[in-house]
């Protein structure tokens, strides 16, 4: 756990209002968390409701149901790990964008291999 989270629980104190007393980046307030599980809540209801419901072309919900999780996404980074563009989260999105970016690559290269895979095993 934390050091921050445990020093709040021995002192008796609120997880929520902590903030940067021992050094540590701030966690957030109730406002912002109750924000982020709404808005998780509308975007993952809308493309079940159309998948569901079938209302849209596939090309229209398969586009939903993409910008959905993009936006998501970019709701948990905020609201939940609190991502920023302040010069205290820095190192933290710089981790962040450092991670995405080796997991794409590593995605990537995977498809790019398994395609060339396949069209090498289609010609003989």
């Amino acid at each position: 756990m934390d050091l921050c989270i445990l020093c709040c629980l021995s002192d008796g104190g609120d997880v929520m209002s902590h903030s940067t007393e021992h050094g540590g980046a701030h966690h957030g307030s109730v406002k912002t968390y109750l924000t982020g599980f709404i808005l998780s809540i509308i975007l993952t209801a809308i493309p079940f409701w159309m998948v569901m419901t079938g209302t849209a072309s596939h090309a229209v919900i398969l586009g939903v149901v993409l910008v959905s999780a993009v936006v998501q996404i970019l709701v948990h980074l905020v609201c939940f790990l609190h991502m920023n563009t302040s010069s205290e989260e820095r190192w933290n999105l710089v981790a962040f964008v450092f991670t995405a970016l080796i997991i794409a690559i590593l995605v990537v290269g995977s498809i790019w291999i398994m395609w060339n895979l396949n069209q090498n095993m289609m010609v003989h």
